[in-house]
């Protein structure tokens, strides 16, 4: 009652006089009012539920997080966090609560006024429609055709993209109208112009196969999305040939120390964050990496303010820290042994000698294969060298991708030679063995310093009787991985060299005063930081963990980046170690249920293969990049590597498909069903003789690849269908040329033509009278839950479901629980759930098809595939192409697969609507190059779900008769979830490593997870050899356990993890070792410049990045006028303080940010906090609130990405290598943009909406 003094008391009763008086005086009337506090009851009400729905969370923010929904009335009026997670063990801390404000208010979407509520499409379209069918007898295909061979009536409808003008029409009428569209390019074009694109399975898992599923079996092309995000680390394949297997977040609180290298945990790992705080108050120590003072830094011991983009830099000089210190001048028995049985530094490498200069310099060159050693049997030029001490001299251990395919018992990590089963002990560095060991200088690339160059480092070296290419034996220099790593690190070993005098010195290579410079991070604080590090995973075998946001992995040289920083935790001996290795989080990447749900999403239990695109490369082309492109590899390259690629990165790609490194679809300039039928005309019977028929017409250049002209009208995207997806909203680098080159309509591009590919034809242009004639694409579907930018520029738009209304599973890399998604009610409105659209697509589809289609034959290209043996395909890492001559065209070997697919079209709904029977065959079901027969659980399916009755393809087989059945489907065939099948998944595995390992699954044999029992309580996902981390006794899930607990070896060249890269293309860039490379100056080579880009006195020219906001996922709540206006109401550009006084800027002033790609339109937001030099523009602001006309383009602001473009990157190109091979979402070109510069001013005048 401290409130009620002398003033306060003295209130009241002046107030209550004036009342009194009030009542008392007849001027001023009172009335009583009954009901005034009726709105109370609704309240009171609103929490008188009368059903609570267990439901999740993981809207794309990687939380997957268990919540209740309440409805009242057959409304959801709340959610809340649920808290019923089991505990690791008693002395752990608790999972939950696991939730966010962001997402105990996703009910608002619900009932929001952006909810799309009905089916719509393009007025102008649907009026074109009604005519044209009428016209065509009602035949829906042949008006759909009618329209498409109009130029006029397709221009019409593509510009009005973007601009309003939707109408609702019926779910009849958009099903029939996107079935005939889809049969219509089938029938002229090929299935693989068709594309689909859906981000995150995990996320939803069966909202994604629901799709996905129905297009591969038309044969179309899903679009991958990891890459395309730039959440996808090429480095994590690279290193370990695993795509971001880390650990949960609860397996920070065992580690002993953590660095926090740009992961804002509290801010975008909310529901984990109590784990980081928790470790904190155990006692770990932690290090926070960013370049600015963000909430994570405030949980910090230390603080490395890194400037952006030089993070790199930072790595390579702790990596010198720790090779130094804990290999060199002190030898750490733990780190030794970690060295030499799980990685590849004890290998052997070649060192070429080549002339340059008037004198002999030497390289470093591919590694030793056990072929170089006149060694035979199986794989020979796949198994890799090391020195053996026992023998003195070298040896071809066991593990090697060679022992993987064609052999059994000898693809594991027992220390043994896999010729004779002697035991080994490897040598880690010649220096050890004075006998014979000669020191050598070596040359190095340095990119720091303008143009790159070379420095030189001493290696100890010993001479190697090898076979040569022409049969004859030689003497070869060799070295071994760890030697020219510490080389590479400019570390005195005493024998001369470009070399560090001491950690001071600023002038050498990879020291703490050399990173200093370039990174602010003052040396001592480096220093310290790396040697607590080291220190501590030497105390506690191998427990410091780095946690890594994916900001770093935002820029064009992210991969290298990686690799200097994961290198801490190699060298330290901290994966595979629970509390230890790297910690990546980006968005929610794990699908548990792997192999269940890879069978249900691309059709595999009736065909295959699917067509899987990399994403990057896609929109590389579709979208014309190339065509803009400004850089060139022979800038990029080190002196003594010019021509080792082609210049142009359009020109890399091409290569790269040709010779089956990566996908491309449209594969043919042809229709891919007409190259069978031709085929078959010719007299080719069987398969296989309508394979070769096509690949003699290949070789002869009769059939030409789409990849080799891809503008061509014949060539390019025709229908392209988004669900659970905002791409032009969020994702798309390059928006305003998606909305130029597919799109056809207006758009804020400024950029001009730059130099253009040698191999790549460009002409047709795709404006010119040959071209595609407007926009490429013909129809734009999307699905979504609100009216987003990407609905804006459709052409027809369905409205989802919620994830309140539907069933589904979710799960994350955070956490080890497989969770349900529950209707807490029916979709609202007319919405319908990802399933059902598709179901009634794929109904009217089959209807169609049969007159138009029937069964078809169909000519499928794929890629070089990880986890198979294709990935064996291209020994030594050559670059041999077939179309120059290098080598015979052999597919699956120099080329890409080429396989006949036969498609009964009129078929496709009842195969959609029933698990097919190739999943009760032996290795019908499997991930990650294991595979194993679920035909047990084929026959409970047909128990549980009931069977088919209809006549035909599917009868008799279990029904798929909506998304839950879909889910219990994926749970049934998993081992992570079916304890049976677990232990029936490792059979394979056991026979290739020679070691039971079924013991892993024995203690879950017999659980079984259902949809019915993960909804009633979270239930962890189990062991699998899909995954290297081991799930017994209350572990928290630590990834590569399997790897170095059980001797399994990682999915690399050696078996190991790799720190060099021997591949000729990632020797040619520079890039064999970890190495710091700054990011690019696009600046410079023409991105703010040209005809109609502008400039004046006062413009500012910024290196623009886009991280994550606080307010928003992604694009979600980005449209929310009230979450908007915690901020300015609009988009916002964040500027420095001094750098917008330098531009009379001031905090809130309407600014106009663009350059070659784009314009976006903002207001200022000046603060000291965003580095000098930079700008900030929140990731995924959306282009339908308060986006102003800009003055120099006219059009509307744009978003983020109208500052952007598609760039790729050759090393990430590389397949048929080992871990350096393509598969979908796992590894390929990323869609970086944080090298970006954009021009920053202030608007004059007043700014129109």
């Amino acid at each position: 009652m401290r409130f009620l003094n002398s003033r306060t008391l003295r209130y009241f009763g002046q107030r209550a006089r004036e009342l009194a008086h009030n009542f008392e005086n007849a001027h001023h009337p009172y009335e009583e009012r009954q009901g005034g506090r009726s709105w109370e009851d609704y309240y009171r009400r609103r929490w008188q539920h009368d059903k609570v729905v267990r439901s999740t969370h993981g809207v794309n923010c990687t939380g997957s997080c268990s919540f209740d929904v309440f409805v009242k009335d057959g409304i959801i009026v709340w959610e809340a966090q649920k808290t019923d997670y089991p505990t690791p063990h008693p002395d752990f801390p608790d999972y939950e609560p696991r939730g966010c404000p962001r997402g105990v208010s996703a009910s608002w979407y619900v009932y929001s006024p952006l909810r799309v509520k009905y089916p719509y499409i393009r007025g102008k379209l649907l009026e074109m429609w009604k005519a044209a069918k009428q016209a065509n007898n009602n035949d829906p295909v042949a008006a759909w055709e009618a329209i498409q061979s109009d130029p006029a009536k397709r221009k019409a409808y593509q510009q009005a993209r973007g601009k309003g003008g939707f109408v609702r029409f019926s779910w009849d009428e958009a099903s029939e109208i996107i079935a005939a569209s889809l049969i219509s390019t089938i029938k002229k074009h090929g299935p693989d112009r068709i594309f689909g694109f859906t981000p995150l399975p995990a996320m939803s898992m069966t909202s994604f196969a629901s799709g996905a599923r129905f297009l591969s079996m038309l044969g179309a092309s899903m679009v991958s999305f990891y890459d395309w995000y730039c959440d996808l680390p090429p480095a994590s394949p690279q290193i370990w040939g695993e795509q971001t297997d880390v650990p949960e977040s609860a397996d920070w609180y065992n580690a002993g120390y953590i660095i926090s290298w740009g992961s804002n945990l509290p801010q975008t790992r909310t529901p984990d964050a109590h784990f980081y705080v928790e470790a904190r108050y155990r006692g770990t120590k932690i290090a926070a990496i960013s370049p600015d003072y963000a909430d994570f830094t405030k949980f910090a011991d230390h603080w490395l303010p890194v400037r952006a983009g030089t993070d790199g830099a930072l790595a390579m000089a702790m990596d010198h820290v720790v090779l130094k210190e804990f290999y060199l001048d002190r030898r750490v028995p733990y780190f030794e042994d970690y060295a030499k049985r799980f990685t590849d530094l004890p290998f052997l490498l070649f060192l070429d000698e080549e002339e340059r200069d008037g004198e002999t310099v030497l390289a470093p060159g591919r590694c030793v294969r056990a072929s170089d050693l006149g060694l035979g049997g199986n794989n020979p030029e796949w198994k890799f060298v090391i020195h053996d001490r026992t023998r003195k001299g070298p040896a071809v251990p066991n593990g090697s991708i060679g022992s993987r395919y064609g052999e059994e018992g000898t693809w594991n990590l027992e220390m043994r030679d896999c010729y004779d089963r002697a035991d080994l002990d490897p040598v880690l560095s010649y220096a050890d063995l004075g006998d014979e060991t000669e020191w050598k200088l070596a040359a190095f690339p340095v990119f720091f310093e303008g143009q790159p160059s070379l420095r030189k480092g001493a290696v100890p070296v010993r001479r190697l009787a090898v076979i040569g290419a022409d049969g004859k034996q030689q003497e070869r220099l060799v070295t071994t991985v760890f030697d020219i790593l510490a080389a590479s690190l400019a570390i005195d070993r005493g024998h001369g060299g470009d070399v560090a005098s001491g950690y001071e010195d600023a002038r050498a290579y990879a020291t703490p005063a050399w990173q200093e410079a370039i990174t602010g991070v003052p040396a001592e604080d480096m220093i310290r930081v790396a040697r607590e590090f080291a220190d501590n995973a030497e105390r506690t075998g191998g427990r410091s963990m780095i946690i890594m946001g994916a900001g770093v992995n935002h820029w064009y040289n992210n991969d290298v980046t990686y690799r200097a920083m994961i290198s801490l935790t190699t060298l330290c001996g901290c994966q595979g170690v629970s509390g230890g290795g790297w910690a990546h989080y980006v968005g929610q990447e794990k699908v548990r249920p792997l192999a269940g749900w890879t069978t249900v999403t691309v059709g595999s239990d009736w065909m295959g293969p699917p067509r899987l695109h990399n994403g990057t490369s896609f929109y590389y082309f579709a979208l014309d990049s190339w065509r803009h492109e400004l850089l060139s590899m022979d800038k990029l390259t080190p002196p003594d590597r010019k021509g080792s690629l082609p210049d142009h990165p359009a020109d890399c790609n091409a290569l790269a498909a040709r010779l089956g490194w990566l996908p491309f679809y449209p594969q043919f300039k042809e229709n891919s069903l007409e190259t069978c039928e031709k085929a078959a005309k010719a007299g080719a019977a069987s398969n296989e003789e309508i394979v070769a028929h096509t690949l003699e017409r290949l070789k002869s250049g009769e059939l030409e690849l789409s990849v080799d002209a891809p503008d061509d009208p014949a060539n390019v995207p025709r229908v392209m269908v988004f669900w659970r997806a905002n791409p032009l909203g969020s994702n798309v680098k390059g928006h305003e040329y998606f909305l130029k080159y597919l799109l056809g309509t207006e758009s804020s591009f400024l950029g001009e033509e730059a130099r253009q590919p040698e191999t790549i034809r460009t002409t047709p242009e795709p404006d010119s009278p040959e071209g595609v004639g407007g926009g490429k694409l013909d129809l734009m579907v999307t699905s979504e839950i609100r009216m987003s930018t990407t609905c804006v520029y459709s052409d027809i738009v369905l409205p989802a479901a919620h994830w309140y209304e539907y069933h589904d599973l979710s799960s994350t890399d955070m956490h080890p629980f497989i969770h349900p998604f529950n209707p807490a009610t029916d979709p609202a409105w007319e919405a319908r759930t990802n399933w059902e659209q598709f179901k009634a697509i794929a109904q009217k589809f089959s209807k169609l098809a049969g007159k138009h289609l029937g069964v078809r034959k169909d000519m499928v290209a794929t890629a070089l595939l990880h986890d198979t043996p294709g990935e064996i395909g291209q020994p030594f890492g050559e670059v041999r192409d077939w179309r120059r001559g290098d080598a015979e065209p052999v597919p699956g070997k120099t080329m890409f697969n080429l396989k006949v697919v036969e498609r009964p079209y009129p078929d496709i709904y009842k195969m959609y609507s029933a698990l097919g029977p190739n999943v009760a065959k032996p290795g019908g079901v499997g991930a990650k190059g294991v595979s194993w027969s679920c035909a047990p659980e084929y026959e409970q399916l047909k128990a549980r779900l009931g069977v088919v009755s209809e006549p035909g393809v599917s009868e008799g087989m279990p029904r798929i008769d909506n998304a839950k059945d879909a889910c219990e489907i994926m749970l049934a065939l998993s081992p992570e979830s079916n304890g049976d099948v677990g232990v029936r998944s490792w059979a394979g595995l056991e026979k290739q490593t020679g070691f039971k390992l079924n013991d892993l699954s024995r203690p879950v044999q017999d659980q079984h997870l259902t949809f019915e029992g993960i909804t009633a309580r979270p239930t962890k996902g189990f062991t699998s050899p899909n995954w290297s981390g081991i799930e017994v006794h209350g572990r928290t899930y630590a990834p590569f356990e399997l790897n170095v607990q059980r001797l399994v070896p990682f999915h690399t060249l050696t078996g190991r993890q790799h720190f060099y890269m021997d591949h000729e293309w990632m020797r040619g860039l520079g890039e064999s070792l970890p190495v710091y490379r700054p990011p690019l100056s696009l600046a410079a080579i023409g991105e703010i410049s040209g005809p109609r880009i502008p400039r004046t006195d006062k413009d500012l020219v910024l290196n623009f990045l886009s991280p994550h906001s606080k307010w928003s996922i992604h694009s979600s709540y980005s449209d929310n006028h009230i979450m908007r206006e915690l901020s300015r109401g609009g988009g916002e550009i964040w500027l420095n303080n001094d750098d917008a006084a330098s531009a009379g800027i001031a905090d809130n002033d309407w600014l106009e940010c663009f350059n070659a790609n784009g314009v976006f339109m903002g207001r200022a937001v000046v603060s000291h906090r965003i580095p000098h030099g930079k700008t900030y523009i929140h990731h995924a602001q959306e282009r339908t609130v308060n986006v102003p006309l800009s003055p120099l383009s006219g059009t509307r602001g744009g978003t983020h990405n109208s500052l952007t473009r598609p760039l790729v990157k050759p090393t990430q190109m590389i397949g048929g290598y080992g871990q350096l091979s393509y598969f979908f979402n796992h590894y390929g070109p990323t869609g970086c943009q944080r090298d970006e510069f954009v021009v920053v001013r202030k608007v004059q005048g007043d700014v129109r909406f």
